[in-house]
């Protein structure tokens, strides 16, 4: 579970690391949380775009959505199972890449 866990936490913040709509990425072991912000200096959370991007990852087949309650707004919760292959994490996150791309129009 430990490599299953550095792996996606990686890949995330590589995603990170790509987007500026992606503030954070935090957690632990594989429950992690992707903050979608409007800007990374402010981090002001962008809930509308993760409505976009929740509609783009249902589209393309993976099952997530965006946190919106008060003071917890704009952070997709990820928990894969515990028996995640590197194979699916690798998808997913292909996945949540495209669907960012598409959300932001591009």
């Amino acid at each position: 579970m430990a490599e299953a866990s550095q792996r996606l936490r990686k890949a995330l913040e590589t995603l990170r690391d790509e987007f500026d709509c992606i503030g954070d990425v935090r957690g632990r072991g594989l429950v992690l949380g992707v903050q979608i912000v409007s800007d990374k200096k402010s981090r002001k959370p962008d809930t509308a775009l993760g409505a976009r991007i929740t509609d783009k990852v249902m589209e393309l087949g993976l099952s997530m959505n965006i946190v919106t309650l008060p003071g917890m707004g704009g952070v997709f919760r990820i928990a894969p199972p515990l028996t995640v292959s590197d194979d699916e994490i690798d998808l997913g996150v292909s996945i949540l890449r495209d669907a960012v791309r598409g959300a932001l129009g591009g």
